[in-house]
């Protein structure tokens, strides 16, 4: 039986638990506001607001200076790609080098920053992802593995030829962006498809996995499975959970992981934990408790545990890394 002591601890206990589970519901109404999120009206200076934004690299970093000046997200679809000069363009904590022929593409949501040369040159073009999948009803911008998987590489290094043939097709994208011809959203629509449909087999050349007719056939359930976890890695961690709302076993789950990205079913699940953990260790004013406890860890030290194992590093060390 209970002691009057015990009953009243642990009464204490539930609602310091119950008054911490408050105060992170109110704080959810800023979760990542101290995030800079960039629009992409923002860049289409003297141009009515579209679904669509074309842009040299010099050009766009002169109109959006005073907004890249920090890390920050955006709430488009962004392909850039670089034909002169050298920088480091770091994509949710991952560090790409830039040099000629990299192209880079990113989701709603990536958070970025870059340092670039002051020699540096290349194009870019933006896009919400009503102007792509309105047309394309049955293709959606998330079935290109490099908007469809925080998995997968960012970056695309391209050989000389592969350069020249991308340049040409940006190159008459931003023709056309410029232009008043008839079905011109089409013709640029068919031009991006190119870029992207050419972009997904060239990273089949360094990704050699991709290229399998099984893996071909897991990649979309892979899709599945992270839509899932994008719905609920802060509250479920078990692999038996998305398994069966995939209707498929654990061990069938953890097959096709390991054949997509080369990761367990459980890595996927935690590697998004910890860069969620990363944005938020990196933008909000909470403290590290608040922050495990809100991605569903109730013990502290356990949390930090996973974390160094995942980073290498502890959350502290990273705060000091990457808030100097």
């Amino acid at each position: 039986m209970f002691s009057a002591f015990d009953k009243t601890k642990s009464r204490d206990e539930f609602l310091r638990k119950i008054l911490l589970f408050s105060l992170i519901l109110v704080k959810i109404k800023i979760t990542l506001d101290s995030i800079s999120v960039l629009h992409i009206d923002l860049f289409q200076s003297g141009k009515s607001a579209s679904d669509f934004y074309f842009s040299t690299l010099q050009n766009h970093l002169i109109v959006g200076h005073r907004h890249l000046e920090k890390a920050h997200r955006h709430d488009f679809y962004a392909t850039i790609l670089f034909t002169k000069g050298t920088g480091i363009h770091e994509i949710d904590f991952q560090r790409y080098e830039i040099s000629a022929g990299s192209l880079f593409f990113m989701s709603p949501g990536q958070i970025h920053s870059w340092e670039l040369s002051d020699d540096i040159e290349g194009y870019l073009f933006f896009c919400l992802p009503d102007f792509y999948e309105m047309h394309y009803v049955h293709q959606k911008l998330r079935s290109f593995p490099f908007f469809g998987s925080v998995n997968f590489p960012r970056k695309l290094q391209l050989n000389e030829t592969e350069l020249k043939e991308n340049l040409s097709l940006f190159l008459e994208l931003e023709k056309e962006y410029h232009s008043q011809d008839m079905m011109k959203n089409g013709y640029m629509l068919s031009l991006m498809s190119q870029i992207f449909i050419k972009s997904t087999r060239q990273f089949s050349r360094d990704f050699d996995h991709l290229v399998s007719s099984a893996s071909l056939s897991y990649f979309k359930h892979y899709q599945d499975f992270e839509n899932w976890v994008e719905q609920y890695f802060s509250k479920e961690k078990s692999i038996a959970f998305y398994a069966s709302l995939m209707d498929i076993s654990s061990k069938h789950l953890n097959r096709i992981t390991q054949t997509v990205v080369q990761k367990t079913a459980t890595d996927v699940i935690t590697e998004r934990t910890i860069l969620e953990a990363k944005r938020m260790l990196m933008y909000l004013d909470e403290s590290l408790v608040e922050i495990a406890f809100r991605l569903g860890y109730e013990e502290y030290s356990y949390f930090v545990r996973v974390f160094r194992k995942t980073s290498g590093m502890t959350p502290t060390q990273f705060i000091k890394k990457y808030k100097v």
